[in-house]
């Protein structure tokens, strides 16, 4: 590869992050019915003919946002979650966790938000991007339940699964809800601590559910 065809794919990359970028703005401000190539261009400053080079429709486009969003959370939510503190009883590991999961959509917060977005907008032929984010969602609820999984040890095996999954649910819904309510007042609504209270009332139903 020489240095000439470097410099095309770097710059072939620069100009997709932008339209990826502009993409976000755009969406967070008008909804998917909203969004179009046109403003996209706009936006970016890059003419539509390198949009299409580099996605073929909108829809393709707001499936890279997504993918690229869920990305950016992901890592910014294992790294969060790779710090732990020795020595912890379940509530203060449950408190870890929900404190990573808050940290990271403050951190970045484009997955949700767009995919909350694309959950409410519904319409007779699914988007792409929509049927993505559930898609990707079904990843993190089974990624949520393997967490609860091991911290499930004392539980027997036969009613684990069963556990875990009720308390992953609720989690993934709660944490929604908190999110949600963190958007439409930001300057006030306390995310880390309502989700502290999460895990407090997490642990509260615990031994209930594994009675």
């Amino acid at each position: 590869m020489g240095p000439k065809t470097e410099r095309r794919q770097q710059h072939g990359e620069q100009s997709r992050q932008r339209i990826l970028d502009a993409t976000v703005e755009i969406a967070a401000e008008r909804g998917y019915e909203g969004t179009s190539i046109a403003l996209v261009s706009e936006r970016s400053g890059l003419p539509r003919s390198s949009i299409y080079w580099h996605f073929r429709d909108k829809d393709d486009l707001l499936a890279a946002v997504i993918e690229r969003s869920y990305r950016l959370w992901r890592e910014r939510l294992l790294k969060a979650e790779s710090v732990h503190t020795p020595g912890l009883d379940r509530a203060g590991r449950l408190r870890e966790m929900t404190a990573a999961v808050a940290d990271s959509l403050l951190d970045q917060p484009e997955f949700l938000r767009l995919g909350m977005m694309l959950t409410l907008e519904r319409r007779p032929v699914e988007a792409k991007a929509r049927q993505l984010f559930i898609d990707i969602r079904a990843e993190v609820m089974t990624f949520a339940v393997r967490r609860f999984q091991d911290m499930l040890a004392d539980v027997p095996a036969a009613g684990r699964a069963n556990v875990a999954r009720k308390l992953a649910a609720f989690t993934l819904a709660a944490a929604d809800g908190l999110f949600l309510a963190y958007q439409l007042d930001p300057d006030t609504f306390d995310l880390r601590g309502q989700f502290e209270v999460l895990a407090i009332t997490i642990d509260a139903a615990w031994d209930r559910l594994t009675a």
